[in-house]
């Protein structure tokens, strides 16, 4: 197993990768997002929120299909803001941020999430995501 003392930068690396994901997001590269996942990558959504309802998704196409197009369906406009990201080990990346949306029903949030990436070889292979699903669904809520 490769550790931190082996390779120090192997961290800062992933950092950059999952930086450069969410630089792709922001600016609506979805091609390149979804060539940052492993092509068996397991993608989990928080509990409770409308979308786990596909959990886990499982491979780049599957979280285009039930996540990202449905985010873009539902929203007038959906970023993400004040991320942080924190180096962790076992090739593990954990950004905190919030997310700053509006669904088309008129109703705004800014919701305090957590994302929980892991990668191997470059590539994301899992997310986890953690979000205040009590704010997400009493936005969506007509």
């Amino acid at each position: 197993m490769e550790t931190l003392k082996d390779n120090p930068n192997k961290i800062s690396e992933n950092s950059a990768i999952i930086e450069g994901l969410y630089k792709a997001f922001a600016v609506g590269d979805i091609p390149a997002v979804l060539g940052g996942m492993d092509s068996n990558i397991v993608w989990n959504e928080a509990e409770g929120n409308a979308y786990a309802d596909g959990n886990p998704y499982k491979g780049p196409e599957a979280v285009l299909n039930g996540v990202f197009a449905r985010i873009g369906e539902e929203h007038e406009y959906f970023n993400l803001k004040d991320i942080v990201l924190h180096e962790m080990s076992n090739d593990k990346v954990l950004a905190t941020l919030r997310y700053d949306g509006k669904f088309k029903n008129g109703k705004a949030y800014d919701a305090q999430a957590a994302h929980l990436w892991s990668l191997k070889d470059g590539k994301v292979v899992s997310f986890q995501q953690y979000v205040d699903t009590k704010k997400l669904h009493e936005a969506m809520a007509k």
